[in-house]
């Protein structure tokens, strides 16, 4: 009976043991469902949190640039003090806009490339052309400051046009905040041409290794890349004035082909067809992407810088048949036209289907 009593208790002892561990590693487990239910939380709490910061982030850079649609777009979802402040501010600054609806009242500023050196510049053989034509770096950054403090705010084509696919064209009003104009700027002639190499004029523009586009200049054959005319210049400007720019827009930059683009001897029809001009357009090209990519616009400035007002419609036609084929590719597609000289087709008076080089200009995607 006794060892029969010890056995039953050396097992209930078993038992009770067993039960004990059992149960101690539930508990064990039950804490750690728990900590890791709260790490996940955890985790995902910081990831939210990460998302609303860097939507607040895009959704002030986009208001800085009167894009408040877009701004609330982006902050949709978000929660938090925050996001609810600034929501308030963005829709405080939409009930205030003046709309601009009058492409009439729009300002329209144009340059030709800057002169980095006016001691080169001024003793040139161009140098009358250079005086009575250009401006120097020296003199733009005033007026570009002068601009900003005066509350102009770039804008390009794609911002005031729409145009639909039986090529009509409709102006579309910007908003702006009170005392902010809108204004196009654009540059002609950005080529770097032949007769400007070492006459104190930028060489060419390029992309660096940040993927910035820059110019190059040479001075005294030591090449440097930095800000040596407007794309770079108002690039910067803007980094640091984000609120001179509508949506990201810089300006538009008309082209002409006869000497290459942007500086990069393309022209296949002036240079031959060589494998140095097809590096020379693939160079170009990638500024040009690169360039648009950061709201600058392109435009036709025709091929070999004619006056359209004197030209033949089959001048005209031959002329435009070589900028789509040596520039076009290079730059890509545009509706605008910007006459070199300033030379008309027409008269002031809008353009009729009888003006035969307005119909074929237009046939050719020009709006």
């Amino acid at each position: 009976m006794i060892k029969t009593k010890i056995t039953s208790l050396v097992v209930i002892g078993l038992i009770l043991g067993a039960g004990l561990w059992l149960y101690g590693n539930i508990d064990d487990d039950v804490m750690t469902t728990k900590t890791d239910s709260q790490t996940t939380k955890t985790v995902k709490q910081a990831k939210t949190d990460s998302q609303t910061t860097k939507a607040v982030k895009q959704a002030k850079s986009l208001s800085q640039q009167y894009q408040y649609k877009e701004a609330k777009s982006v902050l949709s979802g978000h929660k938090g003090t925050t996001v609810d402040h600034l929501k308030k501010s963005i829709n405080k600054q939409q009930s205030k806009l003046v709309t601009w609806d009058d492409p009439t009242k729009i300002s329209h500023l144009f340059y030709h490339s800057l002169i980095v050196d006016p001691g080169k510049a001024f003793s040139s053989k161009q140098a009358q052309g250079y005086k009575d034509y250009m401006a120097t770096i020296d003199e733009f950054m005033p007026m570009l400051n002068q601009l900003y403090d005066n509350g102009y705010v770039l804008i390009n084509f794609k911002d005031i046009i729409s145009i639909d696919k039986q090529g009509k064209v409709t102006f579309k009003p910007v908003k702006l905040p009170e005392g902010k104009k809108p204004l196009i700027i654009s540059q002609d002639d950005v080529n770097y041409y032949e007769y400007m190499k070492n006459s104190g004029f930028a060489d060419k523009l390029v992309v660096n290794k940040q993927g910035d586009v820059k110019n190059q200049y040479t001075n005294n054959g030591q090449k440097k890349i930095g800000d040596y005319d407007m794309v770079p210049i108002i690039d910067t400007f803007i980094k640091k004035h984000p609120d001179f720019s509508y949506g990201g827009s810089k300006g538009v930059i008309a082209e002409t082909g006869y000497n290459g683009v942007l500086g990069y001897r393309s022209s296949k029809s002036q240079y031959g067809d060589t494998k140095k001009t097809h590096r020379e357009a693939k160079k170009a090209t990638k500024v040009a992407n690169a360039m648009k990519k950061e709201g600058w616009q392109f435009a036709s400035h025709s091929w070999g810088h004619i006056n359209m007002t004197t030209a033949s419609v089959d001048d005209i036609k031959k002329d435009t048949a070589l900028w789509q084929k040596e520039v076009q590719p290079i730059v890509g597609k545009t509706p605008v036209l910007i006459f070199p000289f300033g030379a008309d087709i027409g008269s002031f008076t809008n353009y009729t289907n009888d003006n035969a080089k307005y119909t074929y200009l237009k046939s050719s995607g020009f709006s």
